[in-house]
């Protein structure tokens, strides 16, 4: 009997980035073979990066902002398949970061990053609960309401 093969663990820095107005920064995904989806700022860890690290230099990425993010906030571990296509099992570590500016900088986005991170929003929290597209985490209005 063949065993399926384990999932790698995806390590990942997710940063909830909070305009000055409380509104959490959210990009939408449009990936060929899926719905359009949201989700935080963040990527996976690089080889040795601990989650911090990956938060900040992810953060600086994404957004432009240069920030240290606060204190690890929230870990979850949901199981889906990467835009490349991989099925992985995440390592997620989810971090706030306040932001002194709703203006971010996307010019430092990879390749990949460009063809399918397709727009950005900042996002009131009722808009979190009852947006019409999928947002990840799915829990984030009660991660930034039990944290924020």
């Amino acid at each position: 009997m063949h065993k399926p093969a384990q999932k790698r663990i995806r390590r990942a820095a997710r940063i909830i980035v909070f305009s000055p107005e409380n509104r959490a920064l959210m990009f939408r995904f449009d990936v060929a073979d899926r719905p359009p989806f949201w989700v935080t700022a963040g990527g996976e860890c690089e080889a040795g990066e601990s989650f911090e690290e990956g938060a900040k230099r992810e953060l600086l990425e994404e957004t432009g902002i240069l920030a240290n993010p606060g204190p690890q906030i929230a870990q979850i571990e949901p199981e889906f398949i990467t835009v490349e296509g991989e099925p992985v099992r995440a390592d997620e570590r989810y971090f706030i970061v306040r932001a002194d500016s709703d203006l971010i900088d996307t010019s430092r986005h990879t390749d990949l990053e460009r063809k399918v991170m397709t727009q950005h929003r900042w996002f009131t929290m009722d808009e979190l609960e009852s947006w019409h597209e999928a947002i990840y985490p799915e829990n984030i209005a009660a991660l930034i309401t039990a944290h924020a």
